[in-house]
């Protein structure tokens, strides 16, 4: 899979060591262009793993890719994707390099790349990096070979720089004295080492669920709440706990359990870190999403602004957010899945970011987390897959408009159809091929998890009845 998202594939399989080799050296020239004058001396790039099992293999043929295109490459080991972009800004380096598959199974893994301003590339760039690795000449390279080097700081300076932008917002003091108590899930990956770091400069106390650091995912890595069961109960057997967080291995995102063991939903990661920013600055900010996350975002800046939303919708894709989020220097931007983009710490998704605006949030408004999410007018979403097969992308959309003909139709990624319902409700549908799996995704929300089902299963019909017409 190639995408504006990176490389990835099933290790031995779809991705092999010649096809790392390969995309890591379409990285290298890439990033070699992308250089000015006021660039340093030497070409440099960060490198970094998320930490499951095996990704060492992967990560030792990326280096030597690199450094043989004539980059000088910074070690970090395993550590997290936002980590990567907060040491590219930090060291002034050229590109990063993230060696991970996200939320992805055990037999997964692929190349994330981020750019010189520590942001995954936007589309553009990401079309020139596969445009490279697909017109390679195998005799492309580099006669001056880059250095190595290894560096441990960045789960510290990581958090320092989160520490520094929830400072600028927030009392800082009164989240060391609200004397919170959060229980982590880190897959036994990358999150643990800077969450760590920043939870203990927060004065949180702190209790790890499989933060072993074998990269051997003791549950499927995605952060739904079927995945969480130990998590929730870890939460809801003590008192004390205030709150519960969940990372995916590469920690770029945050799922969140209540004080009472209860798993809110990924959608309402970014909800929440809205309602933060909106209370600790006393603003309503322009908040940018994709078309797949949640009307709350929608609901939550309308209510402070007249009734008008200042949410922003763009392509599902974390560049694509991050684009428009600079396009219109948006100060917040996130996706329903748990990603939440906060510029202020990096350009790009990060866990660590997401907590230190709940645990403000919650410190502020002196609240359980239960009380402040059910303030928030909820939604259903439900999410469906379809295997995707030759032609059928096209197809899907044309059922899709015509199950609804009266919905308003958003293009920019696949289709999506907002719509009134009969009942006086809003609810919209999304149809659009996966970036990252051979799928079309089917997301319907609705103020009811019946009336999404309903809908998607509207268009399920309608897409069966087109491909045997």
């Amino acid at each position: 899979m190639l995408s504006v998202s990176g490389c990835r594939g099933i290790v031995g399989q779809s991705l092999t060591p010649p096809v790392a080799a390969r995309y890591a050296r379409a990285i290298a020239r890439w990033a070699i262009e992308q250089r000015t004058p006021d660039s340093p001396e030497r070409p440099s790039i960060v490198l970094a793993r998320d930490g499951r099992l095996g990704g060492h293999a992967y990560e030792a043929i990326v280096a030597g890719s690199l450094a043989a295109a004539g980059l000088d490459v910074i070690r970090l080991g395993v550590a997290t994707t936002p980590t990567v972009g907060v040491m590219v800004n930090h060291l002034q380096a050229d590109a990063g390099v993230q060696i991970t598959a996200s939320h992805n199974p055990q037999t997964w893994n692929g190349i994330k790349t981020i750019d010189r301003t520590g942001a995954a590339p936007p589309k553009m760039q990401a079309d020139q990096i596969i445009a490279s690795f697909h017109a390679e000449d195998p005799a492309d390279w580099s006669v001056d070979v880059g250095y190595m080097t290894e560096r441990h700081d960045g789960p510290s300076i990581h958090a320092r720089r989160a520490i520094d932008a929830i400072a600028s917002i927030a009392d800082i003091e009164g989240i060391r004295a609200a004397d919170h108590t959060a229980v982590i899930d880190s897959v036994n990956a990358s999150g643990g080492p800077a969450a760590r770091c920043l939870l203990e400069q927060l004065g949180v106390h702190t209790h790890f669920l499989f933060d072993d650091g074998s990269g051997m995912f003791p549950h499927t890595p995605e952060p739904l709440a079927e995945n969480l069961v130990e998590l929730c109960e870890s939460v809801a057997k003590d008192p004390a706990t205030t709150i519960g967080f969940a990372q995916d291995p590469d920690a770029d995102r945050l799922a969140i359990v209540d004080e009472r063991g209860q798993f809110i939903g990924e959608e309402y990661t970014l909800a929440l870190c809205t309602l933060a920013m909106q209370e600790l600055t006393g603003q309503n900010h322009t908040v940018v999403t994709n078309l797949s996350t949640s009307r709350m975002v929608d609901d939550l800046t309308a209510a402070a602004n007249n009734g008008k939303t200042m949410a922003v919708r763009a392509p599902v894709g974390e560049a694509n957010v991050v684009e428009v989020m600079r396009r219109i220097d948006a100060p917040l931007a996130g996706e329903g899945n748990g990603g939440v983009i906060w510029p202020a710490v990096v350009p790009i998704r990060d866990s660590l970011g997401a907590m230190a605006l709940v645990l403000a949030l919650m410190t502020k408004r002196n609240q359980p987390l239960s009380t402040i999410v059910a303030e928030i007018t909820p939604y259903a979403i439900v999410k469906r897959k379809m295997p995707i097969a030759e032609g059928l992308t096209e197809v899907a959309f044309e059922a899709a408009a015509s199950a609804f003909p009266h919905a308003s139709q958003d293009h920019q990624d696949g289709l999506r159809l907002d719509m009134h319902l009969d009942d006086g409700t809003q609810a919209w549908v999304h149809v659009r091929p996966s970036n990252t799996e051979p799928i079309l995704r089917l997301i319907g929300e609705a103020h009811t998890e019946d009336t999404a089902n309903v809908l998607l299963h509207r268009i399920e019909q309608a897409i069966e009845n087109a491909k045997h017409s």
